[in-house]
């Protein structure tokens, strides 16, 4: 059985958030709602089973992630035309369309990153596809950690450190590197 204890913001920490839609992702509801909750402290099996579960949530995460980058690419190089054109050489539909399919890969992806945090799963890099589960070893609070392309949660680290402090659970694991994807 699964602990409580509280943790901070679920999005704090997390990396590879360079686009303008990061603060609003923050300071979301569901952030501020997730931070006041007490947190789950996950077994090893637990996170396991939830990591089955996620990794296809966290894909689609990834995927909406790029294809919001691709749109306010897009979206920026109108709204340059439109700035040294005035407006003219812009055709509206065109601009409304993309603005509209930017608005729904946003929310989808807000959606998939609440549901992530919503289990007590931390996203720590959404770019490479890094995930954290708050647990217990030894009476040290530590995160599981786990990372797109690794067969199974081989790693831990310290709250205090991050991706580059991980150690690995099994000490047979120490060589273990993730095959590329």
């Amino acid at each position: 059985m699964a602990s409580r204890r509280s943790r901070p913001s679920p999005l704090r920490g997390t990396i590879g958030y360079r686009d303008q839609w990061q603060a609003k992702f923050c300071r979301s509801r569901v952030a501020d709602k997730v931070a006041d909750e007490d947190n789950r402290l996950f077994s090893l099996r637990e996170a396991e089973q939830l990591r089955v579960q996620l990794e296809p949530v966290l894909i689609e995460a990834i995927e909406s992630r790029r294809k919001l980058g691709e749109l306010d690419e897009k979206l920026g190089k109108i709204a340059e035309r439109i700035q040294r054109s005035g407006g003219l050489l812009v055709r509206y539909e065109d601009a409304a369309k993309l603005r509209i399919e930017r608005n729904s890969i946003e929310d989808t992806l807000r959606e998939r990153l609440e549901r992530i945090q919503s289990t007590g799963c931390i996203v720590k890099d959404l770019e490479v596809g890094l995930l954290d589960f708050p647990a217990r070893i030894d009476g040290e609070e530590v995160y599981l950690c786990w990372k797109l392309g690794e067969d199974r949660i081989r790693f831990y680290h310290r709250q205090s450190e991050g991706f580059a402090g991980r150690k690995p659970i099994d000490p047979r694991d120490a060589d273990y590197d993730a095959p590329l994807q």
